[in-house]
């Protein structure tokens, strides 16, 4: 059996998959790093001069020592791992993310540890652990090659006196990178004058290069692998040699050292001392190994958390720190938090510096980026920083993306952490004292005795060892330093032996009977803290979930009969009721959650939920299922249901308990570490450099070990059943097709390190590009579907089912997406938003082109936006220019992101955002100029089909801008239309108007008499109207116009058609009809009315967008229910009592539909009182039903009037003592009718009889007394007179269905608008 099928076969659970060596070529020499020529290719490309000239030129003007130079892969073993196949172009970039580093005798070469991850194209991830450490160059011609790059930097740095300047048109990556090399730099030239940091002469300098050993492994069992790397370094480092050969050690890792069973501890021993590790159990949260307790300090609680809740949000992320480790700590600690989600998009904790345009990626992201010591933050300009949240740790400060939603009760939950942190003795509110950029207490280049010394003080401080003193010390420094005694002691050990006294020097004890039984060393206790404190940590954000998301499973959607079905229409399926579940949830958590469940990562959530029906559970949703259930039987959920009171965790003490017991009782020990069948001699021991290791010996497993065949048995076994139940009667097209459907979504996960070929990076861009078009198309279905309902779907038509809060969720995310379509392939950066930036270009082009214009003859022909009223209202101009003078204007608003959001939001509620960005990008030079070619905007079929998607969300009404900037001022054009006779159409009187909106009044405006206009139609005939502007505080959605006159001069009377009021800024135009008189002696005698609007559909809309549209608001009445009875009866067209109950059902529908909606989503209660199809439009037929059509000296009868007798009759009755005779309720109900009756009537306003009766339904709704008042005008003998006998008032029947109909109302608080009660005191 061959080396690499052993290996392969025990690979599952093995500790470590492979052993690297990483360092330079002795052979190929001092090769300039290929990735760094690449990145030269690629900015040589965009600014379009010849790629291949400028990525062969050497850069002579940076010091040697400072440059990158070509590491390579020295050795790997074994040679590969079936399950894990060897990356070598990833390990050795993510081993060494510089390059080569060189250094002198006089420079710092301290060992260096950092990890690193591979997530590989299906979301699994490897780990690798590096200790980088300097070794001696031995090799003549590197170190000549060294000498002459030094010579040539020298006369390249006198001839050139002063330093050149950048070119002013140099990228974002450009500086970027420079700034990322800044810091070096200038810390050699402030030292270039003394022979120091920097420079080089091989006749009396020591030459010194890194190199890296690196362990890598399946589970992040980062302790033990930095104490197993410290322990190696140490051995190569010592004055005397090590007890067994190196390779007894790898071998033992690499293949007799097991992964720790689940639940269970290990113990496996490195050149020196035993190490421990330990893996949670099945019910346990998964493992993690990095230091929570060091990320916390780095940053502080509060950011932390803030950082923490952009990662669940999606954000762009960016960590920067001069330390990988850093870095590293950092980013898994927060990914580690995020229990039972997962982070689904690019992962690369350590960026090497020449992958900086992967900072392009038009996705979230997290990434780790290398800072210099003393680089500045300004000098770092980034791609897009629209939604980037950037975390500086070695500054200990982050800065936020704008619009942030703050993660629920987060004042408890940074208060219980801190609480959890100060138990542990860590002040959780100072940042880390700045770290020197060597690991602690590595001092490792002392010779000799104290370099033994300053090694173990090392591992004291790692939190391996125990504390060894005085005469232990020298004791052990003898048996160690013993070449005899150390074999002998590995003798004894393969046979069984226990040198007791040796080894409990070594651990830290004394005079112990047997290894294991005394009390623990430090470096154990430590260990040991660290990892409750980690566990405790995690507990408290895990509860956090499990509180909020106890009813999940309830929402879930499972309609799929099976796996194969669901995963065929998975893009198609609504999984999980959104709108369900936030009702459901407390108020203050809504802006985190709406904005949470539209993530990738609860998608998948949601996806391993449905999944789990058909497969095995996914492990971290079978642990978080449990921890529901067990919150269910002890009732946490129930009582606080719809609760935001924070819930501390309970399970702090039992979680610490658990990593208590198996680090205290070790389960297992593993085999120790034993000479191997191979040839002596041939790995010299040559003090501080690191033998060559016999490969023949490493890349050959064990032939005959149990847990390695029993694991490859477990795992072959549960392969085949996971083959067999996935594809059972599966053709091979679809077995492809799940293949590709399981990974949905997660194709972008990670980018390839492997190839970094031109060829490969246009392919990823390519990618980029695919998916932004794909998730364009996806947000702009589903800001549709949400909006329109799946009724309106089918048939054109339904109520709009979406709540104000997910509506906000999805256009702030359509933000998001717009600004980083324009972030990618972006040349030049400026300012935070990409998208205003270009705006911005695009707003001085045309401004200058205007002025060209204007200075010549040629007149500029503006676009503008036809009307329904274009008669009377003048046409509004469609101007990308102008929307940005508004959003401009606003000193609300003070960001470019700000700007960029508030002029999206304008443009998609004037159904305008297509067209402008479709003009935007018509000027292709200015769009080559500021983009390159592989960019999004510069592909035209993906553009177009991009501007397409947009396109489609004009088929529905958004009030996104008017809702959101509520406090601004905006200019509105009122234009009062008369009907078209010249006669009605004067008027001496003084006219006023008050408009009305959900969000407040403008008050009573005059208007003047001098701003009559003419207008001509098409025909040439002339029309007279009032056109008037006001500014005012935003209104919000109109709702009523109060229109009135003075009654001054000769003809006080008006024949007014309707009112129109148009949003200058956002163009919505509403109709207010009227059709009524004005006057006192015409019509009802009414001065002023109000009315009722509604939203006009611009006639410049297709038909496809008038079928598709969101129901219209509700409107005034029309003309023909508001003329007088007379009139109205003399009509044909009489409606029969059956449809006037079913009008009036259906305005009550209307009413309660509008109170079981969320209070926020409710709109205007007068449209449903007052409007077209509303309760006083209703009754109003109601009582018009059989009422007598005679005259009375030619006066036109209202019902107003039979109101006013029978309340009249009351009185009288009431004088005479009849009424003290009936029963004191109905005593009471006549005194409120009479009452409410006379304080209308004597009101100051003038809004006639038809105005005064809507009022008095309005009240009597309001004040739940409308049911008590109709038997006492059906009673009143008035009736007799002024009613048939069919008429509907006379029916007993159908008077009773009226007042069983109107206590309905009594439910429910109902509020009048200002508008309608005004001047009324009751």
């Amino acid at each position: 059996m061959s080396g690499s099928s052993v290996g392969s076969a025990a690979a599952p659970c093995r500790f470590a998959h492979y052993f690297v060596i990483c360092g330079i070529d002795t052979e190929t020499g001092l090769e300039p790093d290929e990735l760094a020529a690449l990145h030269q290719w690629l900015e040589a490309d965009r600014q379009g001069r010849d790629p291949d000239t400028a990525a062969t030129g050497e850069n002579f003007e940076q010091s040697p020592l400072k440059r990158t130079f070509k590491s390579k892969v020295l050795a790997h073993y074994p040679e590969n791992v079936e399950w894990n196949p060897f990356d070598q172009d990833a390990v050795n970039m993510l081993c060494m993310p510089k390059g080569l580093s060189f250094r002198t005798q006089v420079d710092q070469r301290d060992p260096q540890f950092h990890s690193f991850i591979i997530t590989k194209e299906d979301g699994s991830r490897t780990y690798g652990f590096v200790l980088t450490f300097y070794e001696e160059v031995t090799s003549p011609q590197i170190c000549s090659a060294m000498q002459t790059l030094y010579q040539m930097h020298n006369a390249e740095h006198a001839s050139t006196n002063a330093p050149s300047c950048s070119s002013s048109s140099s990228s974002s990556m450009d500086s970027l990178a420079s700034s990322v090399d800044d810091g070096e730099s200038t810390t050699s030239s402030s030292s270039s004058a003394s022979r120091a940091v920097g420079s080089y002469d091989s006749s009396r300098d020591t030459l010194y290069v890194s190199k890296a050993l690196c362990l890598i492994t399946p589970m992040p069992f980062m302790h033990a692998c930095r104490c197993f790397l410290s322990q190696l370094h140490w051995a190569v480092t010592a004055a005397t040699t090590h007890p067994l050969p190196l390779e007894s050690y790898v071998y033992n890792i690499l293949y007799e050292v097991p992964l720790p069973a689940p639940g269970r501890s290990l113990k496996f021993h490195g050149v020196y001392e035993p190490i421990v590790c330990q893996r949670p159990g099945p019910g346990e949260l998964p493992l993690a190994d990095f230091p929570l307790a060091e990320a916390f300090t780095l940053l502080g609680v509060e950011n932390l958390v803030q950082v923490f809740t952009c990662t669940l949000l999606e954000m762009q992320i960016l960590l920067y720190s001069q330390d990988y480790q850093r870095l590293m700590t950092v980013a898994e600690g927060i990914t580690t938090l995020l229990f039972p989600f997962q982070w689904q998009h690019v992962y690369v904790p350590i960026l090497p510096a020449s992958l900086l345009h992967f900072l392009d990626a038009p996705v979230p992201y997290l990434m780790g980026l290398q800072s210099k010591e003393g680089t500045d933050r300004s000098k770092l300009e980034l791609p897009q920083e629209a939604n980037l949240c950037f975390v500086d740790i070695d500054n200990h400060s982050i800065e936020l993306p704008e619009d942030f939603p703050q993660f629920p009760n987060k004042t408890e939950f940074i208060q219980e952490l801190t609480e959890v942190l100060l138990s542990f003795g860590i002040s959780a509110n100072t940042g880390a004292p700045p770290r020197t950029r060597s690991s602690p207490g590595s001092t490792l280049s002392t010779p000799g005795r104290e370099r033994k010394a300053a090694a173990l003080r090392q591992l004291e401080d790692d939190g391996c060892n125990g504390n060894l003193a005085g005469e232990e010390l020298a004791v052990l420094e003898l048996l160690q330093g013993n070449a005899t005694l150390e074999r002998l002691q590995a003798l004894t050990k393969r046979t069984g032996v226990t040198v007791a006294r040796v080894d409990a020097l070594r651990a830290g004890v004394k005079g112990q009977p047997t290894e294991g039984q005394g009390s623990q060393t430090a470096g154990e206790e430590e260990e040991l803290r660290n990892a409750k404190l980690n566990v405790q940590l995690r507990e408290v954000f895990a509860t956090r979930f499990t509180t909020m998301f106890a009813d999940y499973e309830s929402f879930v959607i499972q309609s799929a009969p099976d796996l194969e079905s669901w995963l065929t229409n998975r893009e198609q399926m609504h999984n999980f009721d959104k709108a369900s579940f936030l009702s459901d949830q407390p108020e203050p958590y809504l802006p985190f959650l709406s904005h949470f469940i539209e993530t990738q990562m609860f998608a998948t959530f949601i996806d391993n939920k449905i999944m789990s029906q058909w497969e095995e559970k996914e492990p971290m949703l079978s642990v978080f299922d449990t921890r529901i259930d067990k919150a269910r039987l002890y009732n946490i959920r129930a009582p606080s249901l719809r609760s935001s009171c924070y819930q501390r965790c309970s399970v702090l003490k039992e979680s610490a308990q658990a990593i208590e017991q198996r680090l205290m009782k070790i389960d297992h020990t593993a085999i120790l570490p034993h000479l191997l069948d191979m040839k002596i001699g041939q790995g010299k021991y040559e003090q501080g450099f690191f033998p060559k290791l016999q490969a023949n010996v490493l890349n050959t497993g064990p032939s005959t070990n149990k847990w390695c065949h029993r694991a490859a048995t477990a795992q072959r076994r549960k392969d085949r059943h996971r083959q067999q139940t996935e594809h059972l009667s599966l053709d091979n097209d679809l077995k492809e097709f799940m293949q590709e459907a399981r990974s949905l979504g997660k194709n972008l996960r990670q980018p390839k390190l492997s190839d970094l070929s031109p060829a490969v990076i246009a392919q990823t861009n390519w990618k980029f590009v695919e998916g932004l078009l794909k998730e364009c198309r996806m947000k702009t279905k589903r800001m549709l579907v949400e909006k329109m309902g799946h009724e309106a779907v089918e048939l054109g038509h339904g109520e709009a089912s979406i709540t104000g809060l997910e509506e906000n969720t999805l256009i702030a995310s359509l933000c998001d997406l717009l600004e980083r379509i324009w972030s990618h392939g972006l040349q030049v950066k400026q300012g935070k938003s990409a998208l205003w930036s270009h705006l911005l270009h695009y707003q001085a082009r045309e401004e200058k082109l205007a002025q060209q214009q204007a200075d010549s003859p040629v007149p500029h022909i503006f676009e503008r936006r036809k009307s329904d009223s274009s008669i009377a209202m003048p046409s509004l101009r469609v101007s990308l220019i102008q929307d940005m003078r508004h959003i401009q204007s606003m000193s609300e608003i003070k960001t470019d992101v700000g700007r960029a959001r508030a002029w999206i939001r304008l443009s998609l509620e004037k159904k305008l955002l297509s067209q402008h960005l479709k003009r935007l990008l018509s000027q292709q030079a200015l769009t080559k100029k500021l983009y390159k070619r592989y960019a999004f905007l510069r592909c035209e079929e993906e553009k177009e089909q991009f501007l397409f998607h947009l396109l489609s969300l004009n088929a529905v009404d958004y009030f996104c801008f008017t809702s959101v900037f509520t406090t601004i001022m905006i200019p509105y054009r009122v234009v009062i239309i008369p009907i078209k006779k010249l006669s009605n159409t004067m008027t001496t009187s003084n006219p006023w108007v008050c408009v009305s909106g959900e969000l407040g009044d403008s008050g009573i405006m005059q208007i003047p008499k001098n701003v009559l206009e003419m207008t001509f139609d098409s025909a040439f005939r002339p029309h007279t109207h009032i056109s008037a502007m006001f500014k005012c505080q935003n209104l919000g959605k109109l709702t009523t116009v109060q229109l009135g006159h003075d009654n001054a001069g000769l003809l006080a009377k008006w024949l007014v058609d309707c009112v129109m009021v148009r949003n200058e800024i956002t163009g919505h135009t509403y109709r207010f009809p009227c059709g009524r008189w004005l006057g006192k002696t015409v019509d009802d005698g009414s001065l002023e009315r109000v009315l009722i609007g509604e939203l006009v559909l611009p006639s410049g809309e297709d038909d496809s967008a008038r079928v598709c549209r969101t129901p219209p608001l509700q409107r005034s009445p029309s003309q023909g229910r508001r003329i007088s009875i007379t009139s109205l009866t003399g009509r044909d067209t009489k409606l029969t009592s059956a449809q006037i109950q079913e009008g009036i059902g259906e305005a009550m529908n209307n009413i309660i539909k509008h109170f079981h909606k969320p209070e926020k989503e409710r709109g205007s209660l007068t449209v449903l009182l007052c409007g077209e199809n509303s309760l006083v439009a209703a009754l109003e037929q109601f009582f018009h039903h059989g009422f007598k059509s005679a005259r009375l000296f030619q006066k036109t009868v209202f019902v107003w009037d039979f109101v006013e007798k029978a309340v009249a009759y009351m009185e009288s009755a009431d004088q005479l003592g009849y009424l003290q005779e009936t029963t004191e309720p109905l005593g009471i109900t006549c005194q409120s009718l009479c009452r409410y009756f006379n304080a209308i009537n004597s009101t100051s306003r003038n809004i006639g009889k038809d105005g005064k009766f809507q009022l008095l339904v309005c009240l009597g709704a309001r004040d739940r007394l409308l049911p008590q008042w109709l038997p006492l005008l059906v009673e009143c003998p008035v009736i007799l007179q002024m009613y048939e006998d069919t008429a509907m008032l006379r029916d007993t029947c159908a008077l009773s269905a009226l007042i069983g109909v109107l206590e309905t109302l009594h439910d429910f608080p109902i509020t009048l608008e200002a508008s309608l009660v005004k001047g009324i005191n009751l």
